[in-house]
């Protein structure tokens, strides 16, 4: 398997842990902010996995507000793709993860996207992360389902070993 590019936004840092959660089940991986990234770092890499928590009513995080502005859609052409967004499907159940559709957006025109999963278990109202049933990647509650965390990581991580190169 080809070395992933594991970018992630974190304010609080919880994000940013689960970030490194995710690169301990990969042993060619690179985790990288997006405060100090660098549009050449994403073109470096086939095999990604992008990650950002959701503020207020589904605002993207804003590192990666600046980040995106530099970023293209053709810049994920020919690349595999996994999404991870952090909500509060409590307090935010009406726009539960919504800030990871923003680069959602950007990427799913050209890239693969992989890791969908399933919303099982989760009680939000709505969620632009939802389509065709399933949710565009990985999602967390850290607030209010931070027991289900680890084992979600785990069984999404072992399903992406087999669909990236």
């Amino acid at each position: 398997m080809e070395k992933i590019g594991l970018f992630y936004g974190s304010d609080a840092g919880t994000t940013k842990d689960i970030a490194q959660k995710i690169a301990q089940h990969f042993e060619n991986i690179e985790i990288i902010d997006v405060v100090n990234a660098k549009k050449e770092q994403i073109l470096n890499f086939k095999n990604l996995i992008l990650a950002t928590p959701s503020y207020g009513s589904g605002d993207l995080q804003s590192d990666w507000e600046s980040f995106l502005e530099d970023l293209e859609e053709q810049d994920f052409q020919d690349k595999i793709v996994a999404l991870v967004g952090v909500g509060d499907q409590d307090t935010y159940g009406d726009t539960f993860c919504n800030g990871l559709y923003e680069i959602y957006k950007i990427v799913s025109k050209n890239a693969k996207i992989i890791g969908q999963t399933s919303t099982d278990g989760y009680e939000f109202e709505e969620s632009l992360c939802v389509i065709d049933g399933k949710f565009i990647g990985l999602m967390l509650d850290q607030d209010n389902q931070e027991e289900l965390s680890d084992e979600r990581i785990s069984k999404w991580c072992e399903t992406l070993k087999g669909q990236f190169n």
